[in-house]
C-alpha cells in the first residue's frame, strides 16, 4: 500500500506547482530506518555467529551444516507472506531473527548428539546420524509446537502490527523443522563420508 501511495504521489506531485513540497514521514519512514538499523549490523553478526559455531563445533564441515539450516526457514517465511498476504517489514524482519536462532539450535541439538553418539558412545557413524534423528525427534518438534503454540494467539488476537512477526515465525518454524530433521542428517552423510548403503548389517 506505501509502495501505491508513493507511485500516485510521484506521478501526482509534477501537477501541482512549486508551492509543494512532498515528504514521506511517520511510520513508513520509520520501519524503513529500523529495517536499515538491522540489516547494517547483519553482516557483523553473522560472522560473530560463525566464529562461535566454528568454537563450539571445532569443525568446519558441521558449522556449514548448521549454517545451511538457515535458508530452511527463510523458505517457510516467503511461503507464509504470500498465503497470509502479510506485507515484509519491520516486524517480518524481527520474526526472521527470531527464527534464525531457533534454527540454528534445533540444528547444533542434532549435530551435537551425532558428535556424543560418535566420540562418546562409540557406535558407528551410521548408527550415530540414526540414533541422534530419532533421539532428538521429539525435543526439536516440542520446541516447534509450544513456540507455535505461544505464538498463534498472537497472530489472531493481537495488534495487526505483530501479525508479519508471528507468521514469519509460524511459517518459518514449520518449514525448518521438516527439513532440518531430514536435511541435516543427510547433509552430515554427504559431508562426513558415511555410507549408508550396507546399513544396518555393516555392525
Amino acid at each position: 500500500m506505501d509502495t501505491q501511495l508513493k507511485q500516485w504521489v510521484d506521478e501526482q506531485k509534477n501537477n501541482w506547482g512549486d508551492d509543494y513540497n512532498v515528504l514521506i514521514s511517520g511510520e513508513s519512514e520509520e520501519s524503513s530506518k529500523a529495517n536499515q538499523s538491522i540489516i547494517s549490523k547483519l553482516p557483523w553478526t553473522a560472522f560473530l555467529i560463525v566464529l562461535l559455531l566454528i568454537r563450539q563445533t571445532r569443525s568446519f564441515r558441521r558449522t556449514f551444516i548448521i549454517v545451511c539450516a538457515v535458508p530452511m526457514g527463510l523458505i517457510g517465511v516467503i511461503v507464509g507472506l504470500l498465503v497470509t498476504q502479510q506485507p515484509f517489514g519491520f516486524m517480518t524482519l524481527v520474526g526472521v531473527v527470531s527464527l534464525t536462532g531457533i534454527v540454528i539450535n534445533n540444528a547444533i541439538i542434532l549435530i551435537d548428539r551425532i558428535r556424543i553418539n560418535l566420540d562418546v558412545k562409540g557406535l558407528s557413524p551410521q548408527e550415530s546420524i540414526v540414533e541422534a534423528s530419532l533421539n532428538r525427534l521429539r525435543p526439536i518438534l516440542l520446541t516447534t509446537i509450544t513456540t507455535i503454540g505461544g505464538i498463534l494467539p498472537l497472530y489472531f488476537r493481537g495488534n495487526p502490527t505483530f501479525q508479519p512477526m508471528s507468521v514469519a515465525i509460524i511459517f518459518g518454524l514449520l518449514f525448518a523443522t521438516l527439513l532440518v530433521l531430514g536435511i541435516v542428517p543427510l547433509l552430515y552423510s554427504v559431508l562426513f563420508r558415511v555410507d549408508f548403503r550396507d546399513y544396518p548389517n555393516s555392525h
